[in-house]
């Protein structure tokens, strides 16, 4: 494993930015950016041994600057929607940044996507003789003030990914607060297993273990009500290409919703498998979270907004509590205490 650091521009303030790479002993490696505790490229072979990268990314910096689609970032201070930027904790009422039509959407108008992290790297042991002691680890850690975006308490948050020689990305992470305050933390990279140039990723055959799907309103809002996935175009327990039934999702104009995983919170296990039939790329996916967020890349709008990607040229899995959980007694709790320690494990697997 080897592990190598390079400057990637500055902020607007002039503090560095920089970009992490970590290489296994096959060659293949990832790449990571401390603007937003961000996954950047991601480079795997083919059934051919080709390399590519199969995670859609900016050549450079600034277009992370600005409004962007959230490509590879660390979400929160809560990933997904909270219905009017409204919810009590312990019967006081707070109201957060509204910055999606009349809702909060991952955490406001300058979420964790915008800051720039402080940066840690944890070399591991090569004379390990397991392969995840011998793993590279970049932690990126965040305070997030009493107030910030009009969430409560001053939030530690971490962001560590591990890259080993199984080509087994695992991220972790962790957070305390100084005060009751709701946290949903997700990565949203944007996939796909033919390579970031490759076109449409509608192609691709997906599994999701899930029986459930959250039922939600005209604007992706939570109902409350879990739908089962039986002869719904929501059912991926069988191999199924996303461009099988996304037409009869006109109204979204394809995939944007949550999925209860099934199995039980808190414990790692399968979350979905997705093949690319012309490369025969695979990813795996485990975690401990709850939930996982099917989008395919339906708003991407094919100019340097997106550079140059357009709808369906991608699709995301970002595992996650269920979106608007703070005002539904009925979904598992997303309330951190002082007392408490947060920890949610994501694993990424690429084979062919």
């Amino acid at each position: 494993m080897t592990i190598s650091t390079t400057p990637f521009g500055q902020t607007s303030d002039g503090s560095p930015v920089t970009k992490i790479t970590l290489t296994n002993r096959h060659g293949n490696r990832v790449s990571l950016m401390s603007w937003g505790a961000s996954l950047f490229e991601v480079e795997v072979p083919d059934r051919a041994g080709k390399r590519a990268n199969v995670n859609l990314v900016f050549d450079s910096l600034e277009p992370y600057l600005g409004k962007h689609p959230g490509f590879g970032s660390t979400i929160g201070r809560f990933c997904n929607r909270l219905a009017y930027g409204k919810f009590t904790i312990d019967g006081e009422p707070y109201q957060v940044t509204v910055n999606s039509g009349k809702h909060c959407l991952h955490g406001g108008a300058v979420n964790f996507s915008h800051r720039n992290w402080s940066t840690e790297l944890i070399p591991g042991d090569p004379a390990a003789s397991e392969t995840d002691a011998r793993a590279d680890r970049v932690r990126y850690t965040l305070v997030s003030p009493d107030g910030d975006e009009g969430f409560p308490g001053e939030l530690t948050v971490t962001t560590e990914y591990r890259w080993n020689d199984d080509n087994e990305l695992a991220i972790t992470y962790t957070a305390s607060t100084t005060a009751v305050t709701p946290i949903n933390l997700t990565n949203h990279s944007y996939w796909n297993l033919g390579g970031v140039d490759s076109g449409t990723a509608l192609d691709h055959v997906a599994i999701v273990h899930a029986d459930e799907v959250l039922q939600v309103d005209d604007d992706l809002i939570p109902t409350g009500t879990l739908v089962n996935v039986t002869g719904t175009p929501f059912d991926f327990r069988e191999p199924t290409a996303f461009a099988k039934r996304i037409a009869s999702l006109a109204a979204t104009k394809g995939y944007d919703h949550c999925y209860v995983i099934a199995g039980e919170s808190g414990e790692l296990r399968p979350t979905a498998r997705v093949t690319d039939p012309g490369s025969g790329r695979v990813l795996e996916i485990e975690t401990t979270q709850p939930g996982v967020q099917l989008y395919t890349a339906n708003h991407l709008r094919g100019n340097e907004s997106s550079n140059d990607h357009g709808p369906h040229d991608a699709f995301c899995l970002e595992t996650q509590h269920f979106p608007d959980s703070p005002n539904h007694a009925n979904f598992p709790s997303t309330l951190l205490r002082p007392d408490e320690d947060f920890q949610e494990i994501t694993v990424l697997r690429f084979s062919c």
